[in-house]
């Protein structure tokens, strides 16, 4: 917190933009840090703008006033010299999506690029679009010409061309009561504008899990998600309930009432109850939902599936449907939720619909013998149907985990059926050293083929780096055609026949657009040849790759501590972790940062990354660790996590810092801590199992107690799978017995309270549905109670990720700061 609080009450929670306003970031610097002389920092005009509260309103009792403590000079121009720096950071675009098209000679490709750009005075990220042309010469040579300029979509929520490129879609999901807009573009100028208004449905969904938008192969129809029409509700006025009442009277003598409570998916779906499918002509501008599909069913991942021969005129969708009978769980990172693949017939545009049409529509379950399928892609022949699966991951109850390919004949005869589900790639359960861990990917670009039809290529985690690998769909190969001597990070972004649209990164080097070119030789195995695409670079990632260069990068193997017989082969195996370093050689170690990634079962990687990169700009060490239980390890690595969270994973990264401690990287008083979620989890936890170890720590919503949030979090049964392992999964209940809440507690940091001494930042968002808001204020206060130093800042409008940019400055500014404080270097 930037002022101290002598309060009456045992911690003082500020608002996280307290004494400014609502639309202004506490770093409300105009263009450069520090500001001028001549005007007032913001801290010091935060000393002029806070007044006297009362303490009591009981009357004839003495009011506690309020009183700011005056802030150290020296701390005021570490915020100021901190915001600077991580404005050159945040300040950077990234390129979050790519589309790839032969020119219409054959000679070349056109590439066009979505790019992200942080508005911190907005409060909101920039979506620009950027074109370029891209062309080899006769020695393979690579050319590149730009448009002058990206070109800003304001206010798009999503952009999708056609299939041809000849056409863009843009919608712009509603705000209030005001209809859906799509915008179809042409090369020169907008072709058509429909407007689709809340009484034929809300919001397109465009979160890139229940999103589906696919053209049709003719472009004249679009099939999308978008949230269902609200149900019925009550109208009242004053002489009681008011009867039929149409969907668009409008009555100032009356009011809605609010009706049913519905369930919606939780984190980051506040409102989002019920995504359905709709298609429509882009044409006639008609809008029309898909019939036949049960309101039980959340459906995403729509995409067009290949005309059949006895079908008719019929055209079939195929989509993944999400099963909601009882309790709708939280989704978002959620991959155990059981899934399948359904197919559907696609609404008809003709003149005349027969009456008894929708009687004739069947949806049918194409994935009935498994419990996930999801991300449904046909080869380019049509015959097959290739699909991710997330098995492990609903049988165990982890949230993420290893995945395994499939695919089905589609029947190209006649109307669609179930068929046998063939495996391609099975889960891996424990890798040889140095070889494919399994498939660790849950996107896929909507074009995946090479020019033969049956490689796919997809983005996938190995160890602590993101690779690219191609998947042969009928033998089952799988080949890594990144560079293997390379620990560089590689993001997949479009392929087009054997070209290849890929960004490389690393923690100390900014995003590089990469040109992959299949080359084959007869004699080997496919190769690629990758070469840099040339792109416009901005003043300020001259500025950061400056930063950068003076720092290193290595990922360490840390040999499990007292390897047991009881664990698999794959869980007594090394896990990783990236140490990050300035290249000078100093006689003391720089003082070091352990950062803790979420899940448990994800992994932080070694691309890049800005709070990262900020952080060792500022003169520290970093040590990232992949603890046992992340992504990119094989199962049995990740599975024996589960029933053990708060005691294997504190011991791996204690046993991660003696490493780089015994290798001389690290000064054991120098150390501190930093992570989200079950990274705070862990941060938690190792400042009271610990106490001795960490001289600050930060945590971003971290779960704290486990009694507390097992009753509010969108999803309970993450603390039963994490604290009892799979038998969590017979053991849930939505109502824990005094017994298992006392288990609860005793899992979680909160029973290690007593030996924290450790002084913590605490960073919390206050419309956080996972871990809520009360979580990390319950231990807060309880810390502030027993005299720990403690500073917590809310944001009121952030969920659990805390990403809105204004958010993300502060926080990262603040943790400088904080370890700044406690860990000098």
């Amino acid at each position: 917190m930037l002022l101290h609080y002598i309060t009456n009450t045992p911690i003082s929670v500020p608002h996280s933009y307290s004494a400014f306003s609502s639309h202004q970031s506490p770093f409300h610097f105009p263009k450069a840090f520090p500001q001028p002389s001549h005007h007032p920092s913001p801290l010091r005009q935060l000393h002029k703008r806070l007044h006297v509260c009362s303490g009591m309103d009981n009357i004839g009792v003495s009011p506690k006033k309020e009183v700011a403590v005056a802030v150290d000079a020296s701390i005021e121009e570490e915020y100021a010299s901190l915001s600077k720096l991580y404005k050159e950071f945040t300040n950077m675009s990234t390129i979050d999506k790519a589309w790839n098209y032969k020119s219409p000679n054959g000679k070349g490709s056109h590439a066009t690029f979505s790019i992200g750009q942080p508005n911190l005075f907005a409060n909101k990220k920039k979506k620009l679009m950027l074109s370029s042309f891209i062309s080899e010469d006769s020695n393979g040579t690579l050319n590149v010409q730009w448009s002058p300029f990206p070109i800003e979509i304001t206010g798009a929520s999503v952009m999708v061309p056609s299939p041809s490129g000849k056409k863009l879609l843009v919608i712009r999901n509603p705000e209030n009561d005001s209809p859906s807009q799509f915008e179809i573009w042409g090369p020169l100028q907008l072709e058509k504008e429909i407007r689709v208004p809340q009484s034929v449905h809300g919001s397109v969904y465009v979160d890139g899990w229940f999103e589906g938008i696919s053209w049709s192969s003719d472009e004249s129809l679009i099939a999308y998600v978008a949230e269902e029409p609200s149900l019925h509700k009550p109208t009242f006025n004053d002489t009681g309930y008011k009867k039929d009442v149409g969907p668009t009277d409008k009555d100032c003598n009356s009011w809605k009432g609010q009706g049913d409570w519905e369930e919606d998916w939780g984190e980051t779906y506040a409102g989002k109850k019920q995504p359905a499918l709709f298609v429509i002509n882009i044409d006639s501008g008609d809008v029309r939902a898909v019939d036949g599909i049960r309101r039980s069913l959340s459906v995403g991942q729509v995409v067009w599936a290949p005309t059949t021969k006895g079908s008719g005129s019929h055209q079939y969708l195929v989509f993944v449907g999400w099963p909601s009978d009882t309790r709708k769980l939280g989704m978002i990172y959620c991959f155990n939720r059981p899934c399948a693949i359904y197919t559907v017939k696609a609404p008809s545009f003709g003149t005349e619909i027969k009456e008894n049409s929708i009687n004739d529509v069947s949806v049918i379950n194409l994935s009935q013998n498994t419990s996930s399928a999801f991300l449904p892609r046909f080869t380019p022949d049509g015959k097959f149907l290739v699909f991710l699966s997330a098995k492990s991951c609903v049988d165990s109850g982890a949230h993420s985990a290893t995945n395994s390919l499939h695919k089905i004949e589609w029947n190209s005869e006649g109307e669609p059926s179930p068929a046998k589900i063939l495996d391609v790639v099975p889960v891996v359960m424990c890798p040889e050293d140095g070889c494919f861990p399994g498939i660790y990917s849950h996107n896929a670009v909507s074009k995946p083929w090479l020019s033969d039809g049956s490689t796919m290529i997809i983005s996938s985690i190995w160890g602590s780096k993101e690779v690219i690998i191609s998947v042969n769909v009928l033998s089952g190969k799988v080949s890594r055609i990144t560079p293997s001597d390379s620990n560089h990070s590689w993001s997949l972004l479009a392929v087009d026949d054997n070209k290849i649209l890929a960004v490389c990164s690393s923690l100390i080097d900014i995003p590089q657009i990469k040109y992959g070119s299949l080359a084959k030789d007869e004699s080997k195995d496919a190769t690629w040849h990758w070469q840099d695409v040339s792109s416009p670079t901005s003043e300020s990632q001259e500025k950061v790759k400056s930063l950068l260069s003076s720092l290193q990068f290595d990922i360490l193997k840390i040999p499990v501590k007292n390897v047991q017989e009881n664990l698999t082969k794959g869980a007594n195996k090394p896990f990783e972790a990236i140490f990050v370093s300035s290249k000078s050689k100093h006689e003391a170690c720089d003082p070091m940062i352990v950062i803790l990634h979420g899940g448990p079962h994800t992994s932080l990687l070694s691309s890049f990354s800005k709070s990262s990169g900020f952080l060792a700009s500022i003169g520290y060490s970093l040590l990232i660790v992949n603890y046992r239980g992340s992504l990119g390890f094989g199962e049995e690595a990740l599975q024996s996590l589960p029933g053990k969270a708060g005691l294997q994973d504190v011991n791996d990264v204690l046993t991660a810092i003696d490493h780089a401690i015994d290798m001389g990287l690290a000064d054991p008083s120098k150390i501190t801590v930093v992570g989200g979620s079950h990274g705070g989890f862990l941060t938690s936890h190792l400042i009271g199992q610990a106490p001795d170890r960490f001289a600050a720590a930060a945590v971003r919503n971290p779960v704290c107690n486990l009694a507390l949030m097992v009753g509010t979090t969108d999803i309970p049964e993450w603390c039963f799978v994490e604290s009892f392992g799979s038998k969590g999964l017979s053991t849930y209940t939505e109502a824990p017995s005094p017994q298992l809440l006392k288990l609860f507690h005793d899992k979680s940091p909160i029973s290690h309270l007593p030996k924290v001494k450790t002084p913590t930042l605490f960073l919390l968002g206050a419309k956080d549905l996972r871990v809520p808001v009360s979580n990390g204020l319950q231990f807060a206060r309880a810390l502030k109670e027993k005299g720990v130093e403690v500073k917590v800042i809310v944001f009121p409008e952030d969920t659990h990720a805390i990403s809105r940019p204004q958010s993300d400055f502060e926080s990262f500014v603040n943790i400088g700061v904080w370890f700044k404080k406690y860990c000098k270097k």
